[in-house]
């Protein structure tokens, strides 16, 4: 580690992109048909991947959601024939690399991650239910009868109670109505977490961001037709996991350190959940988004999670919050459907 150049690389790269605010920007460059075609490709994976097997009626009958913090802006932009502006540096590939977590993001990780070991282990035992409750929205693109594309929201206020080992089905509760979702993956998986499955997580955050990102290469790396890129999708990943499930105090703490060591993690120092708590955000930008993790400014406690445009695009104008999702309650149920016995928040 070398103090002075990273002083001097960080300080080249603020002066790049104050340059790159006031300066005009380079015209966009047309794609090819064939640079099109893999666009298409690429936004159409994403597509499937998010919606699941068997869901791909049902996607194109309501638009695309968006479920998730990321997503493909630039793959989208390319679909609706809009161009993908590779910069006045050329190609992505020829771009720095994303720079290591800011000292800043480390420090409220770090606290984040002390915060949650703090808090007592969340006493439960086989049959009881892992309780979540969420408030907020999504934003939905769908093509209109005249070839257009429209821009909906929609809520996404649900409880939801998970089996703490995934042994009985999922209780989710929208609009007063219930449903039974099928059980996950024997024990839960990354992204169908269970309680047991979250418990048994390494705590090394160096093992555990090796978990994850082996995920994230998979489904998410080189040949894969994914454009969110694995690094996007370790945050993405830990994110969802820190609001959709209940997670043991010591492995809550080691995903707060597991990120910071995914590059190009920043914080935002004021930003608004979905339940209108300012607080403070450590966050991402990938493909024209920002994906930011709120967290209470006095207690470092987990908030929700948040997209925000960097740039315009079909899903907005720059600084729109396209998804928005906060965690209201959580806790421990002896039955589905039932008050939490135990509450973590």
């Amino acid at each position: 580690m070398n103090p002075e150049r990273d002083k001097e690389r960080e300080r080249e790269r603020y002066e790049r992109e104050e340059a790159l605010r006031v300066l005009p920007s380079t015209p966009d460059p047309e794609l090819s048909a064939g640079r099109l075609e893999l666009r298409r490709r690429h936004l159409l994976a994403e597509f499937e991947r998010e919606a699941g097997p068997g869901a791909a009626g049902e996607e194109s009958r309501r638009g695309w959601r968006r479920p998730r913090i990321a997503f493909a802006v630039g793959a989208t932009a390319a679909v609706l024939g809009l161009g993908l502006a590779l910069g006045p540096y050329g190609s992505p590939a020829l771009r720095d690399a994303p720079s290591p977590a800011s000292a800043e993001s480390v420090r409220l990780l770090e606290r984040a991650a002390l915060a949650a070991a703090a808090r007592p282990q969340v006493p439960l035992h086989t049959g009881q239910y892992a309780y979540v409750k969420v408030t907020g929205h999504t934003t939905v693109l769908s093509e209109t009868a005249s070839g257009g594309m429209e821009r909906t929201r929609e809520a996404e206020d649900m409880e939801q109670w998970t089996s703490v080992d995934g042994s009985r089905p999922t209780l989710q509760r929208k609009d007063g109505q219930d449903t039974m979702l099928p059980s996950g993956p024997d024990g839960g998986s990354l992204h169908s977490p269970t309680y047991a499955y979250a418990a048994g997580l390494p705590t090394d955050p160096g093992a555990l961001l090796k978990l994850i990102h082996e995920d994230a290469e998979e489904n998410h790396g080189a040949g894969s037709g994914s454009t969110t890129g694995p690094d996007q999708e370790a945050f993405i990943a830990i994110g969802d996991l820190l609001r959709s499930a209940v997670v043991p105090p010591g492995t809550t703490a080691a995903l707060y350190r597991a990120a910071t060591r995914i590059p190009g993690v920043v914080v935002v120092p004021d930003a608004v959940d979905a339940a209108g708590r300012r607080g403070t955000a450590v966050a991402r930008v990938h493909d024209g988004e920002r994906a930011e993790w709120i967290f209470d400014r006095t207690t470092a406690r987990f908030l929700g999670t948040r997209t925000v445009l960097t740039e315009d695009s079909a899903w907005g104008r720059r600084g729109t919050v396209v998804a928005s999702l906060a965690v209201t309650g959580s806790g421990i149920s002896d039955t589905a459907g039932g008050t939490p016995v135990v509450r973590d928040r």
